[in-house]
């Protein structure tokens, strides 16, 4: 099994490569990796024996494989899958494919690694493939947002390796589980980095402009797949190493209430399904057991949004308003939008259920809020007009259909994990919690004109940000 995993670690940019001089090739090469991945991830959640293998014993370089990876890989290769086949019709050049494949890779060496140094190379080369697809329209826009998306990347990247360099000094290696015994500066410096890749509060607010302006495919591809690799080290963290858990804790419930105030006030389609991205990492993080399922659910519903948002009429919601959406279109955002909201029969309900039964009784409260936040925020989609024919305006490209059939599939097979949480209570209150949110929605929310202020996603306040953020990890790791 080991040398199948070195294999599988390997053939994504052995293929990646090879598709430069196989152009015709491409798309072909970058489903097969997408469908071995997947085979790769369903194998150990079927036996969810951990494997583990040390590469570098001097050092602790190790990969580690159990459920938690095999989640959050098979997230990582239905959402690739999906991107490819929309993608497929499209004349998207072998180099588009190339990174596209090079990312898939890289994302899924992030979710087997257990040691600081393997995670940061993998996540720099997740940075660099990230913004040549993010600039990959070489626009002055995709420029600015490519750049700006890569110096906030290194920037917390060079705090995460000055971290990585205080625990090996302190351990003499560089495995998670140093973090134990290591200075509470090594801490907050490595929790800044990942905070910052994973998108997670203040330090976050780089995710909306990168997500919502970069191509459809592209931001399905970031947001539900790639920016789950700063947030998968730290679920790993917290079950490794029970000292840091309530820290990570305190920023998941505060990245949930952050994301989902945004969500909740944006005007613009791409805009509130990026500030949704924010809040779901909250949920994702704040019960580390249950992270894997969470992301599963998250990842697959967040592409099928960002895929159908990208081919409505508008991105402003009062001009969809008042132009109906064509049924087809709709439905997708409708499926999509309950499972993120926990609505039954969907795999969101069960991700949802799992992980408030697994929080203390404030988390929990806190939590139940941004539960009825997201109801609220997705309401705006499932209350826009709609008809059966389409009227000309609305764009259906010929690989949507496809993409959504693997994405919204998955979500209704996934739904089948979890069947215990089909009690009495779960169901009451999923449909309490939506109930609420539809209705705050439409008696008070969608009446509110206010518009958010873009000042704090500006650069140079992003790295301000950053800075206040890891002033108060210093507090909190020395409290």
């Amino acid at each position: 099994m080991s040398t199948l995993t070195i294999g599988w670690i390997a053939l994504p940019l052995f293929l990646g490569f090879s598709s430069y001089l196989l152009p015709r090739c491409d798309r072909i090469l970058a489903f097969t990796v997408a469908l071995v991945s997947l085979t790769y991830g369903l194998t150990h959640l079927i036996d969810p024996t951990p494997l583990t293998l040390n590469l570098l014993d001097s050092f602790g370089v190790t990969l580690i494989v159990d459920e938690l990876s095999g989640f959050f890989i098979v997230t990582n290769a239905l959402v690739t899958a999906a991107v490819v086949l929309y993608c497929w019709p499209s004349n998207k050049s072998a180099f588009f494919f190339t990174q596209t494949i090079i990312l898939h890779g890289c994302v899924n060496a992030v979710f087997i690694c257990a040691d600081l140094m393997s995670i940061y190379v993998a996540l720099e080369v997740i940075g660099l493939a990230a913004f040549l697809l993010i600039t990959y329209p070489r626009n002055d826009r995709t420029l600015w947002v490519g750049f700006r998306y890569l110096f906030v990347s290194n920037t917390a990247m060079l705090f995460y390796l000055l971290g990585a360099v205080l625990v090996y000094q302190a351990n003499q290696s560089f495995a998670l589980a140093g973090l134990a015994n290591a200075p509470r500066d090594a801490v907050a410096l490595i929790f800044i980095g990942l905070l910052t890749k994973g998108g997670i509060f203040i330090s976050g607010l780089w995710l909306p402009l990168t997500h919502s302006e970069s191509e459809t495919p592209v931001s399905a591809l970031l947001s539900g797949a790639v920016v789950k690799t700063g947030v998968f080290p730290l679920a790993r963290c917290a079950l490794m190493v029970e000292e840091v858990a309530p820290i990570i804790q305190i920023f998941s419930v505060g990245t949930a209430l952050l994301g989902v105030t945004y969500a909740i006030l944006e005007k613009d389609t791409k805009r509130t399904l990026a500030a949704s991205t924010i809040s779901q990492l909250g949920f994702v993080l704040v019960a580390p057991a249950a992270a894997g399922f969470y992301a599963l659910t998250h990842g697959l519903a967040k592409a099928a949004l960002f895929l159908t948002a990208g081919n409505l009429p508008s991105r402003k919601f009062a001009e969809l308003r008042r132009a109906p959406l064509f049924l087809p279109l709709w439905i997708a955002l409708a499926i999509a939008g309950l499972s993120i909201s926990g609505f039954p029969l969907l795999a969101g309900f069960g991700a949802k259920t799992l992980t408030l039964k697994s929080l203390d009784s404030w988390q929990a409260i806190v939590m139940n809020i941004a539960a009825v936040g997201t109801a609220i925020a997705f309401a705006k989609f499932l209350f826009l007009p709609r008809q059966f024919k389409s009227d000309g305006n609305e764009k259906m490209p010929v690989g949507l259909s496809p993409a959504l059939t693997v994405l919204l599939g998955g979500l209704i097979v996934a739904n089948g994990l979890n069947l215990t949480v089909y009690t009495l209570p779960n169901l009451l209150k999923a449909f309490l919690t939506i109930g609420i949110g539809w209705l705050a929605y439409g008696v008070v929310v969608r009446h509110i004109d206010l518009n958010l202020p873009k000042r704090v996603e500006r650069f140079e306040h992003l790295i301000g940000g950053m800075s206040l953020m890891l002033m108060l990890l210093f507090v909190l790791v020395a409290a």
